[in-house]
């Protein structure tokens, strides 16, 4: 199937996307500040740039959406149709470039937090509260690495009917 956009339109489209301040980085720094915790943004002296880095834990956070570092098993992610092979290497290295850089991150000493796109998306406030203590509890943990990732389609309607 033809794209329905033209190549120069479909180029200005792609630029608009941004890669700091997306709104799932907005939801986390927010739910971070209002449990009384501070931290800095973006430090360029640091591998890959990490979304947020807090110190004094030790720790960087990065806020993965899910499409663009092709999160596996998630309903937030699929290869389009078109052009396929131009984005399965696009997300590909996007995934090579994320191990490297938590691999450099590690080396260096950091502790390395992974939030995706499918934990913070269409939560409802009340669901809020949980990501927001489940990502403190994280953050204050000893864990080197950690991954917070959204429920699954399949297990939330296995919940719903039990």
């Amino acid at each position: 199937m033809a794209d329905i956009v033209s190549p120069q339109k479909r180029s200005r489209m792609m630029a608009g996307i941004r890669g700091t301040d997306t709104k799932p980085e907005l939801i986390v720094r927010k739910a971070l500040h209002g449990a009384g915790l501070r931290f800095r943004l973006h430090r360029k002296d640091l591998a890959g740039r990490p979304d947020i880095v807090m110190p004094r834990f030790n720790l960087v956070l990065f806020v993965n959406g899910c499409f663009w570092h092709g999160h596996e098993s998630c309903h937030l992610f699929r290869v389009p149709r078109t052009r396929t092979v131009f984005w399965e290497a696009k997300i590909a290295g996007n995934r090579q470039r994320d191990a490297r850089n938590t691999e450099m991150l590690a080396g260096q000493g950091w502790r390395v937090g992974v939030i995706w796109e499918c934990a913070i998306k269409g939560r409802m406030a009340s669901k809020r509260e949980d990501f927001t203590s489940q990502l403190v509890a994280l953050v204050r943990s000893d864990e080197i690495y950690f991954d917070l990732r959204g429920v699954k389609v399949e297990q939330k309607q296995r919940m719903f009917r039990a």
